[in-house]
């Protein structure tokens, strides 16, 4: 055979040692690199880690000891991120110490793990009232949040690699404070600080543990906690500092460039889309199709679909369908997910309209199918819960039995509804919001409104679990209003 080479058609390259060097300092500047090695290339990693571990060193977060014996020692490691603004460019770099939680032994180093945050309800609902009474908005990251909880156990960590104290390279750190993904973390950040926030003048919902207000004489500021992400909102426009609203007072909230990037990640940010998020009265077997080789790359996908459910109601019914094969996802299945995907990828700019000229009521309309699940003959709950014209919660999912018929079917839906409205009303009440008239409750089966005013209809759903008479005494105290909506309404 006769080669180019062979031929004295072409020559060969030679590679300079630093070359390679050279291309890998480019490329970790660019992206986020998984080892403390790659990072080490990079001038703007370097500074990220000394920064963090500045960070650490003035937060008192450990001590250098002689390794005790027969005591477990968590190890520790790297973490890198780019910070990115919403526009997609590059904000900061984000080297980020975190503890390997995994190595911890339960009642030895560790004993509650438990961390409450916001419902999302709460957070729309807040965002709602801001838009309605045209208060100022302000996000908050407290930086280095984990850092300021306090450990109850002692806890030993490895040094952090790169950071080894050249005089003690056989020591371990002794936690003072608590580190990122000690299971306790979260627990110990949240204790710390809600215990401060009583000293301020805020008191803490009964509703929501993660809602907090503080009402004065002349204001009322509203605290939103997420782990170490706050929203902070008031009627005082000198407490709370103002963010941008549209120029007729509306408020819109979207999640495009997270769209955008779960497209990328499922390698379909090119891919055509599709007027829907499923087809008409799909209806899929568990063991429809081969199941997949790698089923973590579905998992993962549908988890990060549930979160992008945070303003699209409009994915709830299909993210809640694929969600229901988490356990063993076949090629059918996965197909499923695709049309999501295909169908986000056609209106990436929706979201939610927080409007400002409304009145504060709440109504709520429900739906159920019947027996609609193939595999277990249940049905489908589905009900959207609107602040004036703003929809704050919504929510489909399989109920918990059969139903013996459509009646009790939408008896049920309507009962879950009502539910979600009257803990919205528990909300409001919290922050002094009080409503006029009692909520709506709409729903387009007769017979379920029926059930739900008159008690003579009881015998026929005796066998219903109790929970479910909630909204038929709701409704006989008068603090609901049910009414029929046709269904093509």
């Amino acid at each position: 055979m006769t080669t180019m080479s062979k031929s004295g058609l072409c020559q060969k390259k030679s590679f300079e040692d630093y070359q390679c060097f050279t291309y890998m300092h480019d490329y970790t500047t660019l992206d986020e690199p998984s080892t403390f090695r790659v990072a080490s290339f990079s001038p703007a990693w370097i500074k990220a880690m000394e920064e963090e571990i500045s960070a650490l060193t003035m937060q008192g977060t450990w001590c250098l000891v002689p390794r005790p014996a027969n005591t477990n020692i968590v190890g520790s490691k790297w973490i890198y991120k780019i910070k990115r603004n919403s526009y997609g460019t590059v904000s900061r770099y984000k080297a980020r110490l975190v503890a390997q939680g995994f190595s911890q032994e339960a009642g030895f180093d560790y004993d509650e793990t438990f961390s409450p945050v916001v419902r999302h309800t709460t957070v729309r609902l807040i965002l709602s009232l801001a838009a309605i009474n045209g208060w100022s908005l302000r996000q908050l990251d407290v930086k280095n949040a984990f850092l300021h909880g306090d450990l109850d156990e002692e806890v030993y960590m490895k040094q952090p690699q790169g950071f080894e104290d050249s005089s003690h390279p056989d020591y371990v750190c002794k936690l003072q404070k608590s580190l990122y993904d000690l299971k306790q973390a979260p627990k110990g950040w949240n204790a710390k600080f809600t215990g401060y926030l009583p000293s301020l003048g805020f008191k803490m919902s009964h509703s929501d543990p993660s809602l907090f207000v503080k009402i004065s004489d002349s204001a009322i500021v509203v605290l939103l906690l997420y782990v170490d992400d706050i929203i902070l909102t008031g009627s005082n426009s000198q407490v709370i500092q103002e963010i941008s609203y549209k120029s007729n007072g509306d408020l819109f909230i979207s999640q495009q460039k997270y769209a955008k990037d779960l497209l990328v990640k499922a390698g379909m940010e090119s891919c055509r889309p599709c007027p829907t998020p499923s087809k008409p009265h799909t209806q899929v077997l568990p063991t429809d199709g081969e199941p997949l080789k790698e089923p973590s790359v579905y998992r993962s996908i549908v988890g990060a679909l549930q979160y992008l459910t945070f303003t699209r109601p409009d994915l709830a019914y299909s993210v809640n369908t694929v969600c229901q094969f988490m356990n063993n996802p076949t090629e059918v299945h996965f197909q499923l997910v695709k049309r999501i995907l295909r169908y986000i990828q056609g209106p990436l700019h929706y979201g939610l309209t927080y409007s400002s000229s409304v009145p504060v009521s709440v109504s709520a309309y429900s739906d159920a199918d019947w027996a609609g699940d193939i595999t277990t003959r249940r049905s489908t709950t589905g009900f959207v819960v609107f602040l004036g014209s703003n929809p704050i919660s919504w929510q489909s999912k399989k109920q918990g039995s059969v139903s013996r018929s459509s009646t009790e079917a939408e008896y049920r839906a309507l009962a879950n509804a009502s539910v979600e409205a009257a803990w919205i009303r528990q909300i409001l009440a919290d922050l002094h919001v009080f409503l006029p008239d009692p909520p709506l409750l709409f729903c387009d089966n007769m017979y379920a409104l029926a059930l739900s005013s008159n008690p003579v209809f009881h015998s026929r759903i005796k066998h219903l679990d109790v929970d479910f008479h909630f909204v038929q005494e709701r409704v006989q105290r008068k603090d609901f209003l049910v009414h029929y909506i046709p269904t093509d309404e």
